[in-house]
């Protein structure tokens, strides 16, 4: 049960040091026992994965994370490998557990010498044991020049614990980062690898737990948790056999503004596509030629024509396609007038930026760009930290707060609990995503889902099918109208 629970958990630097600590001073392993037992869970990950790979370079710096690359190198000379040893950093700061493991080599003909960029050219892999999850300023001097050269090497790349100059707690990269193939992450996941430029430094990540008993993690809770199709199981609605469409809710869409019909078209197809009982678009203009019949739609001119349809409604999604002119702010006032459930997306956050409201009833999904509005920042400082910022977003305004992008984030203002999707690929980078979540999003909401597991389910089901899109068909010149029939399969396969 633990190890699921580890692989789920993600934890910050400070969590982490918590959990080596206590590894050491309550459960008896010692600090060289740790080094020893992570370095060699990398040399055995680098052979699985790169089982050709003879020649390597293990570029170690002065911290810890160069301790256990001083253990890579040494089980590579055991194995008969070549490996050598490249090297930055004061040998004065290593810690006496660093320093034993570099004795070790030196006893073995291995002679660790300072980083030069040809070191490089007839090798087969790095190794990265360079910097570690303790990163707090900005990548400079030797330490960005060895950065670079090993990204523009194109030479395979395993990093120990963390891709350095990458910033475990948030994802952003401090200057510069190495771009590694493969992590090797130790004791627990960080959660820097999975958000911001974590999933575009870190290749393929591995776990391994050092031994360290589940009792250790009982006390340090861990800062945002993944997304798993597990839970999404148990989440998922069910439907009676004597069931009839007035139990799955009504979907009210609030959207398609002027030349932005498709928008509130996109959001109500995946609506009625994840299961909700009937679906209701509210637009400017009429839409013609709808690819989904199922649909009703009203054309509406004014707060006065839109607010009979709220009798009607389960839950408002408003947003898609909306706009910012009069018409759009008229319609915004009366859905926030609405004693109804909202999902709130596009140009109703801009609107809400504007004005400032709070409300516990709600689900807000901003892309970055929409964030910074609402936070009153810049999109840049958003990336910096999107940890900080998804909560600074449910606390400020209330409700759920989804920040969407790569690992994509989920917070609510009722605690500081943050959730993850590590799903999802650049191929989703394209017009009317978002429209598509705020329908699935809305859909699960209607059929009785509390805010928190239908955006933490809609997410996981939009995500899963981009990544089921982009496996058949590639993911440039993915359309968002695609992702709906392959999120349909996805629910049904969690409700057998």
């Amino acid at each position: 049960m633990w190890e699921t629970e580890i692989s789920t958990s993600l934890y910050g630097a400070a969590q982490l040091r918590d959990l080596d600590r206590l590894a050491i001073e309550t459960h008896g392993i010692a600090s060289a026992e740790l080094m020893t037992r992570a370095g060699t869970a990398a040399f055995l990950a680098l052979r699985s994965r790169f089982p050709r790979a003879r020649r390597l370079v293990v570029v170690c710096g002065s911290g810890n994370n160069g301790g256990d690359g001083y253990v890579v190198a040494r089980l590579a000379k055991q194995a008969g490998l070549e490996p050598r040893i490249a090297t930055l950093g004061a040998s004065a700061r290593m810690s006496a557990e660093t320093a034993a493991m570099r004795a070790s080599c030196e006893a073995m003909g291995l002679t660790p010498r300072p980083f030069e960029s040809s070191q490089l050219k007839d090798a087969d892999l790095i190794v990265d044991a360079l910097l570690g999850i303790g990163l707090e300023r900005p990548v400079q001097g030797e330490w960005r020049t060895a950065i670079d050269a090993m990204n523009a090497s194109s030479l395979p790349i395993v990093a120990i614990d963390i891709p350095s100059g990458l910033q475990a707690d948030t994802g952003a990269v401090m200057g510069a980062a190495v771009r590694a193939d493969l992590t090797m992450s130790f004791i627990g996941l960080k959660i820097g690898l999975f958000t911001g430029a974590g999933s575009e430094h870190a290749g393929e990540i591995l776990l391994d737990d050092l031994g360290v008993p589940a009792s250790a993690y009982k006390n340090i809770p861990a800062s945002a948790r993944r997304i798993s199709e597990a839970d999404m199981r148990e989440i998922a609605p069910r439907r009676a056999r004597d069931a009839h469409k007035g139990l799955f809710g009504h979907v009210l869409v609030v959207g398609g503004g002027t030349g932005m019909p498709g928008a509130a078209r996109l959001c109500g197809e995946a609506a009625a596509r994840t299961g909700a009982g009937l679906v209701t678009l509210a637009t400017r203009a009429a839409i013609t030629g709808c690819a989904a019949p199922e649909l009703l739609a009203h054309t509406v001119q004014s707060a006065t024509q839109l607010k009979p349809l709220f009798k009607h409604a389960t839950v408002v999604a408003c947003g898609p396609g909306l706009s910012q002119d009069n018409w759009a702010r008229g319609m915004f006032r009366a859905v926030l007038a609405a004693t109804l459930p909202l999902v709130i997306d596009a140009d109703a956050l801009n609107l809400l930026a504007a004005k400032p409201t709070r409300r516990d009833d709600w689900i807000l999904t901003p892309h970055p760009g929409e964030a910074a509005r609402l936070l009153r920042t810049t999109t840049a400082k958003i990336q910096q930290n999107r940890v900080d910022a998804v909560r600074r977003l449910a606390k400020r305004y209330g409700g759920v707060c989804v920040l969407k992008g790569a690992g994509t984030l989920i917070a609510s203002a009722d605690d500081d609990a943050v959730w993850l999707c590590d799903r999802g690929n650049p191929g989703m980078a394209s017009g009317g995503m978002g429209d598509v979540l705020t329908g699935v999003i809305a859909a699960l909401r209607a059929q009785g889902l509390r805010a928190m597991d239908a955006a933490r389910l809609g997410v996981w089901l939009h995500a899963t099918a981009g990544d089921r899109g982009a496996l058949r068909d590639g993911e440039i010149g993915m359309c968002a109208g695609e992702l709906i029939p392959m999120m349909r399969h996805e629910l049904n396969r969690l409700t057998p």
